[in-house]
């Protein structure tokens, strides 16, 4: 069993939290796009209340520890480990309900440099659980606007993980997936599920668009966050998304391992 102690000098360490790599500037920027609701940074939510740029700072001071000064505008930002370790709790009763339930889950990522083995890791121990892993739409193609203009990516699975690929990508396995924050993927594999006459999922894991795509279409949906990426935590304050634990989304992948084994322990899925 990995101690709560333990995990929480992992998250400082490894910079998953505490002073992140994620900037002041990036993160304040987003605020102010999200408070336009510009659909970049709402990502498949569509907001019940208006946002402003102070209602958001406020938000995320209270969700991940970053500063609630508005004329701190500069640096790194910060993300409270008690926070994240508190989030990562709650994430894991929602896996240790789901398990117990057997419902049908689906997962995916729009980081799959960095999160892909953490969250194929849960897919493993939901499926021996006796969840049922979906993989619906598997190679359909997808338009997603960039800021490159719109480009045509494949919805691709690898080990029960739901990811997108390249324009012009090799077959699954050639390169771990694109980095996406698109909702579009969801929705395409939901609507892949219901053309299939299969079951929907009754739990999203996941991140980015993903997260906020199945919650916004009232599908259960937990996921990771960065401090530039309100839209989880306005989702999860207006009750569509059930968790989202504030951490930074881009070290390395194998950074995230201890956090595996803390989510599985706690949800009695350890293997």
């Amino acid at each position: 069993m990995l101690s709560t102690g333990v995990l929480r000098a992992h998250l400082l360490a490894a910079r998953l939290a505490g002073p992140v790599a994620t900037s002041r500037e990036k993160s304040l920027r987003s605020y102010r796009l999200f408070a336009a609701r510009d659909p970049r940074v709402t990502i498949g939510l569509d907001p019940v209340r208006t946002w402003r740029e102070s209602d958001l700072l406020r938000l995320m001071a209270d969700k991940c520890g970053v500063s609630a000064d508005p004329t701190h505008v500069t640096g790194p930002d910060v993300i409270d480990p008690e926070r994240t370790l508190t989030a990562l709790n709650a994430f894991a009763l929602r896996l240790r309900a789901a398990a117990a339930a057997r419902v049908p889950v689906l997962l995916g990522t729009g980081h799959p440099h960095r999160l892909l083995i953490f969250y194929a890791e849960l897919a493993d121990a939901l499926s021996a659980a006796g969840c049922l892993v979906l993989s619906p739409a598997q190679g359909r193609c997808i338009d997603i606007t960039t800021r490159f203009g719109v480009r045509t990516y494949r919805l691709d699975y690898v080990r029960g993980v739901a990811l997108v690929r390249e324009p012009g990508a090799r077959c699954a396995g050639s390169e771990p997936g694109a980095h996406s924050h698109s909702p579009l993927p969801v929705r395409a594999a939901l609507e892949g599920v219901m053309e299939a006459g299969g079951p929907l999922p009754e739990l999203v894991i996941g991140d980015h668009g993903w997260v906020c795509g199945a919650g916004q279409l009232g599908i259960e949906s937990i996921g990771l966050a960065d401090t530039d990426d309100p839209a989880l935590f306005v989702g999860e304050a207006e009750g569509r998304v059930s968790v989202a634990v504030p951490l930074d989304d881009g070290v390395r992948s194998d950074y995230y391992r201890p956090l595996t084994r803390y989510v599985l322990n706690r949800a009695c899925l350890s293997q």
